[in-house]
């Protein structure tokens, strides 16, 4: 399957990640037309791996992205292409592998679970708070998720490239998903209003926390997994936040909370 990466800093981690983890690049491809200073950081990274760098007229560039969606095809003087499994990208795990390789651990563990978020743009932009913020993984749904290719291409670019150093893990069942975490020792709580105030609750060691989508909510079977809701205190005069906005609060005071515990 070919990917076609646009955008600074998902092609910069794309080739820091390769470097790190030793990624068969035999298949990486880089297009360029104007070699400013930042496009000469991202040629230099990609000549250290012995990349490709073929330099192209911007017309060749905009053919090459023409398939995209439209959010991702300004290109911006640059191009990644690669073949790859179709869960490659994501730094896509097994759910059921990574609890017993965590359940015991004595460290803090935050999981994001996303329900029904559909919108690459803002799984993109959780995954991006994740990583600033420590999480230790992400979990989706094998369907009503963003986890089709072209919303893998949006989910690198909107996520600043944390997408390739973010745990993902596509599940069929949440609700089967989320009774794992608590077999494992996980706390889930549920993100939604008539909660209690984030800024009034202790977060447990090993935290699930569940985002629903903006219009919906969480659903009913996996709201009733939950242990707490949990909101956040607003003062303005529309209903809610954007659901990416919401995760990065309660990702920040997680790691507030975690932060303060180990001064």
């Amino acid at each position: 399957m070919k990917y076609i990466i646009t955008g600074f800093h998902a092609i910069e981690e794309r080739l820091k990640q390769a470097t790190e983890r030793h990624t068969d690049v035999s298949s990486f491809k880089l297009f360029y037309s104007k070699p400013g200073p930042r496009i000469k950081k991202i040629l230099s990274a990609a000549q250290v791996l012995s990349v490709p760098c073929n330099q192209v007229t911007k017309q060749e560039l905009d053919s090459m992205v023409r398939s995209l969606p439209a959010s991702i095809q300004d290109h911006r003087g640059i191009v990644l292409s690669y073949e790859g499994e179709a869960q490659s990208q994501h730094n896509m795990i097994d759910l059921s592998q990574w609890i017993i390789e965590h359940k015991d651990s004595t460290e803090p563990l935050t999981v994001i679970i996303l329900d029904n978020v559909t919108d690459p743009h803002n799984v993109g932009a959780i995954i991006r708070s994740c990583d600033q913020f420590g999480a230790a993984l992400v979990v989706i749904p094998e369907r009503h998720g963003a986890n089709d290719i072209a919303g893998s291409e949006i989910i690198a670019r909107s996520s600043a490239g944390s997408a390739a150093w973010v745990p993902v893990s596509i599940v069929k069942n949440l609700v089967r998903a989320t009774q794992q975490l608590k077999e494992a020792g996980f706390w889930v709580y549920g993100a939604d209003a008539g909660g209690t105030n984030v800024t009034q609750l202790s977060f447990s060691n090993h935290s699930a926390v569940i985002m629903g989508s903006e219009g919906t909510g969480i659903g009913r079977l996996l709201e009733e997994q939950c242990d707490s809701i949990v909101s956040i205190p607003t003062c303005g005069k529309i209903d809610s936040l954007n659901v990416s906005v919401a995760a990065g609060v309660l990702l920040y005071e997680l790691f507030r909370q975690r932060s303060s515990t180990n001064e």
